[in-house]
């Protein structure tokens, strides 16, 4: 199965540095400082916390000092994980001597970039036919915007795009996905009220199988996790695809609210079985989130991040680069 390659990973972008300008999506000009801006409220808790402690002249890194560390950094929402990782390695390497600022940011650097491997903008195309994305996450997690987006990414690579607006429970968002669209130059298949959600998602596969369409993107309804009902629909809505293309869905994001800090993580906690998710979605990356969630989502789940939100408008979507992501967190907070 071939790949939609939408920037470059962080590891391709230091491998090809000496030789090319090209830079990923996330560095090109306004988007690293659209990304920091995202990034605040994180940056802040580094700014303040973290950095106030690594100030303190002659203080040694004892016991007393790792634990406010890592209270320092649970509160980014990075997760115990990501903390206790970065504690254990200052312990290791500075127990007893003076805290050394260099040390403990490349430590923190390190850690989260090693925990965000693998993560890419990449997303799975098929090998014949159609390229079916599902979307799927909570209510209000930002999935229509999301998938405006990704039209919109596709569209402007020449891609011819049908939607299929599975959420029928709520007229709005069949109506917003509509709008977009029509904005965007993509078809939209659409159902009656409250019809079954499975037979939407069959009629946009099979309007675009029949249309020659290159992408098809089928909304789903915004659902609680905890919903089972809702969740079975979820594999019903698979099986149904797979019939029509038997390696169908070829990608299921899971769009996550980064407004939501750790509840992401009980979020995310559902959807990967029943929906069979491959990648995340981070939306909503605005000075009001704490972004470092990611991390612990990224983690626990081993699914990669594919795409940050960074506002409402089409555009506003970046290619997910684990390098300009921690470099964002950290820019002007705590420099070596």
């Amino acid at each position: 199965m071939a790949l939609f390659r939408f920037g470059k990973s962080s590891s391709e972008s230091a491998d090809n540095s000496a030789g090319s300008n090209e830079q990923p999506v996330m560095a090109k000009p306004g988007m690293f400082d659209r990304l920091r801006a995202g990034l605040s409220k994180t940056a802040q808790v580094l700014n303040t916390d973290v950095r106030d402690l690594l100030k303190q002249e002659g203080r040694r890194v004892d016991t007393p000092f790792l634990e406010e560390l890592r209270g320092a950094l649970v509160k980014t929402d990075m997760g115990p994980s990501a903390a206790e990782t970065i504690v254990k390695d200052v312990g290791e390497r500075l127990r007893s001597r003076v805290v050394d600022p260099a040390v403990v940011v490349e430590s923190i650097r390190r850690t989260l970039q090693d925990k965000l491997v693998g993560t890419t903008g990449d997303l799975a195309e098929s090998s014949s036919g159609p390229t079916v994305i599902l979307v799927t996450g909570v209510n209000g997690s930002g999935k229509t915007t999301s998938i405006a987006k990704l039209t919109r990414r596709f569209t402007e690579a020449g891609l011819r795009v049908v939607l299929g607006a599975g959420d029928t429970f709520r007229a709005a968002a069949v109506e917003q996905l509509s709008m977009w669209a029509g904005r965007l130059g993509a078809e939209i298949v659409c159902g009656e009220s409250g019809s079954d959600p499975a037979s939407v998602a069959h009629r946009a596969v099979a309007q675009a199988l029949q249309g020659n369409f290159d992408i098809c993107i089928i909304d789903t309804a915004g659902r609680l996790q905890t919903q089972s009902n809702l969740m079975q629909e979820l594999g019903k809505i698979r099986r149904v695809i797979s019939k029509q293309i038997p390696d169908a869905p070829h990608e299921v994001l899971l769009v996550i609210d980064a407004t939501a800090g750790q509840n992401a993580l009980s979020q995310a906690e559902g959807f990967k079985e029943a929906a069979g998710c491959t990648g995340i979605v981070l939306a909503k990356l605005d000075g009001s989130a704490r972004g470092g969630v990611i991390v612990p989502v990224a983690e626990r789940f081993g699914l990669p991040v594919k795409f940050v939100g960074l506002g409402e408008s089409a555009d506003d979507l970046a290619t997910f680069d684990p390098g300009s992501f921690v470099d964002a967190m950290l820019e002007g907070v705590l420099q070596p």
